[in-house]
């Protein structure tokens, strides 16, 4: 069980050193992310930012993450820092039959942010998007919108760019309120320690406009098509809270009333009733049959998700957010 103090601040700037960012650059940067990605790489316009995820070739997820379009021929992900060297690993595999190259961003500065982005927007000359999935960007930074009850963006640019960070905070509990915000849109970030292990629609991510099933062929793809299609998925993440004073590891079991598996937990932060709010890989039946659930010995209980289950085709959603 990670420890953080249970004390959850309002939103206001944060430094978000968990995620990190992996740029695509090239001539061939479209076509080669195309046979690499879920997302309809074609979607990515310098407006609209699709969610993705990039699979093996059985379908298990090797890394989630959001795609941007900066230029031309310049990509940006957005995702977890413990899986950045291992996807750009991964992708110099192919890539080297490509004109793309792959650049690693460890430096970039990545704040999240609510009543603060508009004054971090300003300084760096850009405009604060409207709307949730979208960015704005230009030579030296961008911003995104981000889902969640509370208003609130990404920015990321350079440590040497000339902008005020004094009120930025860089604490667990800062980014614990953040992250709290993931877990109430129903949005969980791969790390390393699940690596390889769900199919894109365990983390609901068909559900987010993360999957485009009307593109051509990606690495795990058919697999991926045929759970959907066939209704061979089991598992769903899930939200769900639990009395704790810590926060329980990703992996840790979730169990029924007679101490059997049911699920096991992906995130968690602490909210501000003093308990913690996790997302959970459950198993379907659990919903079903409204199964009384366990978390270290301490009941828990299921919160409602704030979309439906069902698919969100992204060149639909795309559509919606381009006018």
């Amino acid at each position: 069980m990670a420890t953080v103090t249970a004390s959850t601040p309002a939103l206001g700037s944060v430094r978000l050193n968990h995620l990190a960012a992996l740029d695509v650059k090239g001539a061939d940067a479209e076509k080669f992310l195309q046979g690499q990605t879920s997302a309809q790489v074609s979607l990515a316009n310098g407006h609209f930012a699709p969610l993705t995820c990039f699979c093996t070739p059985k379908g298990r997820m090797l890394a989630n993450a959001q795609l941007l379009r900066l230029g031309e021929q310049h990509y940006r992900l957005l995702l977890s820092n413990t899986l950045l060297d291992s996807l750009a690993n991964h992708l110099k595999k192919f890539a080297a039959f490509y004109r793309a190259e792959l650049i690693t961003l460890p430096d970039l500065l990545l704040i999240g942010a609510g009543d603060e982005a508009q004054s971090l927007a300003d300084q760096l000359g850009l405009e604060l998007p409207d709307q949730v999935g979208t960015h704005t960007n230009n030579d030296q930074a961008c911003v995104i919108r981000y889902p969640g009850e509370t208003p609130r963006w990404l920015l990321c640019f350079d440590n040497d760019t000339k902008v005020d960070v004094a009120s930025v905070q860089d604490d667990p509990a800062s980014r614990n309120a953040w992250q709290l915000e993931d877990i109430r849109s129903g949005l969980a970030w791969l790390t390393d320690a699940q690596q390889d292990h769900f199919l894109p629609q365990m983390l609901n991510w068909e559900a987010l406009g993360g999957i485009s099933f009307k593109k051509g062929c990606y690495t795990g793809q058919e697999v991926v098509a045929r759970a959907h299609f066939r209704g061979q998925v089991k598992k769903r993440l899930m939200r769900i809270s639990v009395e704790a004073a810590s926060l329980p590891d990703a992996g840790t079991s979730v169990v029924n009333g007679d101490d059997k598996a049911v699920g096991e937990v992906v995130v968690s932060a602490f909210n501000n009733q003093g308990s913690v709010e996790l997302l959970s890989v459950m198993n379907t039946k659990v919903a079903e049959e409204q199964t009384p659930l366990f978390l270290a010995g301490a009941p828990a209980a299921l919160l409602p998700l704030p979309y439906a289950i069902e698919r969100v085709d992204p060149e639909q959603l795309a559509v919606s957010l381009n006018g």
